[in-house]
């Protein structure tokens, strides 16, 4: 990626973590590569902490669209965190993660650079941001033997009753994406439901929001010209090399959306027109969940500063820069 543009010098306060989010396809990635760019460009670092559930994984480059080449801007490589950390068919969850943002929060901060959190896993974001108290989740086999075989909609019925017990909303509809997830999330429900224990602390992080907006119909056009290019890249030998090695399929459709869909083609379960209709779909329907959860976001009292993805990059970098001066109350 080039940025071929001249910013006037800012004065950058940088004891905020600055936070980009927004659905899927909407240039998070480029507009946080281009910000931490500038700030080098200006004597100032700046490091980039993915916030995207998916992206830990190694191996899973393609479908979990982790853009690599955005991080290099006009020949700087953007140093970022929290990317291929861990091996495919595993389990992460939100504890390791606010484990795992922590660390990479704390090195940064002692080199005195900048934080910038991004990405589209809203309840992973709003985590640190509100620093959700939690504590770890062990497998529990016997709870996994009873529900194994119970349909994706009974599951989702005990899940809901039990976030109603626990006094959990529903909010991250992913966690019924499949049958493996709703099984993860009912064991977590059912602990934090039968084993109160203290609650994990989690220190209070200073941030602004940034959020890129992108209109409906500009979001499903770019969301299917996406889809093909990565199909195009090779996002179904990507799928096939990891069963090769040995993954077996339901951990890899445990991770929805590409994984879910593409992997039931490579098995030879659905046609290739099957599978790209009901992936496309299936990722439209997700960056509607996506803007969902930011709305509600802003209903639980974040300040989300929204710049349009169509504005040209040095005035969406601008924007960002202009409202870190105007936190400081530099004019």
């Amino acid at each position: 990626m080039r940025i071929g543009y001249f910013f006037r010098n800012f004065v950058v306060d940088m004891q905020k973590m600055v936070t980009i989010l927004g659905p899927t396809a909407s240039g998070k990635t480029s507009l946080a590569a281009a910000l931490a760019a500038h700030l080098h460009n200006n004597g100032k670092q700046a490091e980039i902490i993915s916030g995207d559930s998916r992206q830990v994984y190694r191996g899973m480059t393609i479908g979990t669209g982790k853009d690599l080449d955005d991080y290099v801007v006009d020949g700087y490589h953007v140093p970022y965190h929290l990317i291929d950390i861990c091996e495919p068919g595993t389990k992460y969850n939100l504890f390791q993660y606010q484990q795992d943002f922590l660390t990479a929060y704390e090195q940064i901060e002692s080199r005195g650079a900048m934080p910038i959190l991004c990405g589209g896993t809203g309840l992973y974001i709003e985590s640190v941001l509100k620093g959700y108290q939690l504590s770890p989740v062990p497998q529990n086999q016997a709870l996994r033997g009873q529900l194994e075989g119970r349909s994706l909609e009974e599951l989702t019925e005990m899940l809901v009753e039990l976030k109603r017990q626990t006094g959990s909303n529903m909010h991250n509809q992913t966690d019924v994406d499949t049958a493996q997830r709703a099984i993860r999330a009912i064991e977590i429900e059912t602990y934090n439901l039968d084993h109160p224990t203290e609650l994990r602390q989690f220190p209070a992080i200073p941030y602004i929001i940034i959020g890129v907006s992108i209109d409906r119909e500009a979001r499903r056009e770019k969301i299917t010209r996406r889809l093909l290019q990565r199909l195009d890249e090779g996002m179904v030998d990507e799928i096939r090399q990891l069963l090769n090695r040995g993954i077996p399929a339901e951990d890899l459709m445990y991770y929805g959306l590409e994984y879910k869909f593409v992997t039931e083609y490579a098995i030879g379960k659905t046609t290739y027109d099957e599978m790209f209709s009901r992936l496309e779909i299936a990722i439209h329907q997700f960056a509607k969940r996506q803007m969902t959860w930011f709305r509600g976001m802003e209903r639980r009292g974040f300040t989300i500063n929204w710049v349009d993805v169509l504005r040209p990059m040095e005035e969406k970098v601008s924007f960002i820069l202009n409202i870190l001066n105007d936190e400081r109350g530099i004019k």
